[in-house]
């Protein structure tokens, strides 16, 4: 099986709005599978627009930042689809949708690579950087996951944050934390996500 890379994607809404979300994508043959869960803004605006935008990032306050309501992270224009990057990205890979594969949960998006720039070099991740995109994916399946998986493997993930986390980390870390206390502090079936 094709490896899953953790990246961001960028997508606008037919009016304009940016829309900018943490993913796990694949490539295969040359061609790029983004699988966004229904319902899904990112799925409702490749599916209007025909376009993605995938970022390469090692910030991590991105991922953490999306999945705790801190969206607001600068962009700027595509070159060659309708759409935008992230600003301070090392890398982009502008898309355009080739096929679509329906499922009622999560339709496979096939996209195709027309325009890839490199920005900044990658200079590896840290124990604590990996440990928050780890921590960013339970923080997405609060709501279908058992509470103590959830706590075994925050409590693992925390070792490599204490050891090699510096500021940023400890930042995309604490927000993430203040979800998962949230999520347990909202009423069952209540309207927090």
């Amino acid at each position: 099986m094709p490896r899953i890379h953790e990246v961001i994607v960028t997508t606008l809404s037919p009016a304009g709005a940016v829309h900018i979300a943490p993913m796990g994508i694949r490539e295969e043959e040359g061609d790029i599978l983004l699988q966004p869960f229904r319902p899904s803004r990112t799925l409702d605006n490749v599916l209007a627009t025909r376009c993605a935008v995938v970022n390469y990032t090692d910030d991590v306050r991105v991922f953490a930042g999306c999945l705790t309501n801190r969206r607001a992270w600068a962009t700027v224009p595509a070159g060659a689809v309708p759409g935008c990057r992230l600003h301070a990205t090392l890398a982009h890979r502008e898309l355009e949708l080739a096929r679509v594969e329906e499922d009622e949960v999560r339709p496979r998006l096939w996209c195709r690579t027309v325009r890839f720039e490199s920005h900044a070099p990658f200079l590896g991740f840290n124990r604590a950087q990996a440990a928050v995109l780890e921590a960013a994916i339970l923080v997405s399946r609060l709501d279908r996951l058992p509470r103590e998986k959830i706590d075994a493997e925050m409590s693992y993930l925390a070792i490599g944050i204490a050891k090699t986390a510096g500021p940023v980390e400890l930042e995309a870390w604490g927000w993430l934390m203040e979800r998962v206390d949230a999520h347990r502090a909202a009423p069952a079936g209540g309207a927090e996500r």
